[in-house]
């Protein structure tokens, strides 16, 4: 046997033996409520990071300053930050995020329960993505145990804005000067490596005219009708969209969504302000800027030479998509490789439809793709849905997919 093929057995040995563990330490993480909003989500951080500290790790603690919190829509967060060095190489970051979108209505299992039934854990985050602390912790702990010659260093990066937009979370640490990796690898499902993922624009639009008893409509200027107006201009203009189409395999088309609608005074009072939100996704070929400008003009005209009328509109979010950068092929080629030899099927790059914040390493000049435990879709693994879950046999060949990943890019050779 060579010395590689003894360093992959101890790395397989190694989370063969941690199964049991590795399930308690993420039905650990699970049974902490991390809902984004509200996002008071310092008390999760702070028992993961005495996890991970059980586990034997130096636990930096990055505290996201009050009033920072706030300004994203958050009431309080904690990064962590966990550091290995090898010696003379690149830095590889892995980054999760522990906060979560609440659990909604239709669960058959308590969502913070973390229940196993049939091979599958039950709970909100088990999938997305409180599944990949478990993940990168105890990848990172197997390499350590395998003893590999190994160059370069790794650090694990859990956050906790990824709901609200990254900007206090991967952003952050990378703008403060926290970390500069080489490389990153982030939050991800096992059947596939992410190379590139939509963009999202959030727009608010505010509707106002003046209100009037409603027996006395003509005395009024209708908000409402207005903004009816507005909705059917929007998805006029969404009709075409089913025509641009993404080069990127698994992108598709951009969409726009309507997705709160609120206004009104009385059920007798002429409506006087409508404010309308809208999330439009962008393709990776897609300019943030240029679609919010048409945006803007399609609005505009909707309601042109309505009197009494006048609009408004906010820009709540621009996320831009992530594409591949040079050099993502030290991770891609790593990772497909040994996922595809752990799960014994093809393990192809692809892109997704929605987005994350992997984006920001992205932007930052950091080759980065998304891979790590999960199913083989978000409609599977009940994403954001009732009934969120995880397959625990996924976890643990993600985590030996991901550390055999990690000795091959810190391969001295």
């Amino acid at each position: 046997m060579t010395l590689a093929a003894i360093h992959e057995e101890a790395i397989a040995e190694f989370v063969g033996r941690q199964c049991d563990a590795q399930d308690a330490f993420l039905a650990e993480l699970v049974r902490v409520p991390s809902d984004n909003p509200p996002g008071d989500c310092a008390p999760h951080g702070a028992k993961a990071a005495a996890l991970l500290e059980d586990l034997g790790f130096t636990v930096e603690r990055h505290p996201v300053p009050e009033d920072l919190c706030r300004a994203n829509g958050m009431v309080s967060a904690t990064n962590l930050v966990i550091r290995r060095h090898f010696g003379d190489g690149p830095t590889v970051a892995l980054n999760a995020h522990g906060d979560v979108v609440g659990p909604g209505a239709g669960w058959s299992r308590d969502p913070y329960g973390a229940e196993v039934a049939d091979g599958w854990m039950y709970g909100r985050g088990a999938a997305v993505s409180k599944s990949d602390f478990a993940t990168y912790a105890y990848a990172l702990l197997a390499l350590e145990a395998a003893g590999a010659p190994l160059g370069g260093a790794v650090e694990l990066h859990f956050t906790y804005d990824e709901e609200a937009g990254g900007a206090i979370g991967p952003k952050w640490l990378l703008d403060s000067g926290i970390s500069r990796p080489d490389l990153a690898i982030s939050a991800g499902f096992s059947y596939a490596v992410t190379t590139a993922h939509n963009g999202c624009l959030h727009l608010e639009i505010e509707v106002t005219g003046t209100s009037a008893h409603a027996a006395r409509p003509d005395t009024g200027h209708d908000a409402l009708e207005a903004a009816t107006a507005v909705l059917n201009a929007l998805y006029a203009e969404r009709a075409g969209y089913a025509a641009i189409r993404s080069a990127i395999e698994g992108i598709g088309s951009p969409t726009l969504v309507v997705g709160l609608i609120s206004g009104g005074i009385n059920t007798n009072v002429v409506p006087d302000r409508v404010v309308l939100r809208l999330d439009r996704r962008l393709i990776p070929e897609e300019d943030g800027a240029a679609v919010e400008d048409d945006l803007r003009r399609v609005v505009a005209a909707a309601v042109d030479g309505r009197d009494g009328i006048a609009v408004a509109m906010r820009r709540i979010l621009l996320a831009r998509p992530l594409v591949p950068l040079p050099g993502i092929e030290r991770l891609t080629g790593p990772l497909t490789r040994r996922a595809a030899q752990v799960f014994a099927t093809d393990v192809p790059c692809h892109g997704v439809p929605l987005y994350t914040d992997a984006r920001h390493y992205a932007a930052a000049g950091v080759p980065t793709v998304l891979y790590g435990a999960g199913p083989r879709t978000l409609m599977e693994a009940n994403a954001h849905r009732a009934d969120e879950r995880l397959r625990l046999d996924d976890l643990h060949k993600a985590t030996e997919a991901v550390a055999l990943a990690l000795a091959d890019i810190l391969s001295p050779g």
